[in-house]
């Protein structure tokens, strides 16, 4: 695995636990979660700017965007006690292999 998708995993991982700690700012009350929190957006978009040497924007966007969608769905299941219906596991399975079949289909 490149580099670039070390940093593209990475840019993932920075946005999915920003996006896990939305529920604990408390709508932006709670001033440590919310730094928190910016700073891993922050994180995420600036190893997203590592990627774009080597893959093309809309393959590291659809990667990036897919993949917290489902990890977000998987993790807010399990931390947040929120429900997934088999019709949106269904959606999510279908979303992974969307971004698998680009990323193997697609020309650098």
């Amino acid at each position: 695995m490149g580099l670039q998708y070390l940093a593209l995993l990475g840019a993932i991982i920075a946005e999915v636990c920003g996006t896990m700690l939305i529920p604990t700012t408390n709508q932006f009350t709670k001033i440590p979660n919310t730094i928190i929190m910016i700073l891993l957006y922050v994180l995420s978009l600036w190893l997203l700017t590592f990627t774009l040497k080597s893959i093309p924007l809309g393959i590291v966007y659809s990667t990036w965007s897919a993949l917290g969608v489902f990890s977000v769905a998987i993790l807010s299941y399990f931390f947040f006690k929120q429900a997934l219906s088999w019709q949106a596991i269904v959606g999510l399975i279908l979303i992974v292999n969307g971004v698998i079949l680009v990323n193997i289909y697609t020309s650098q």
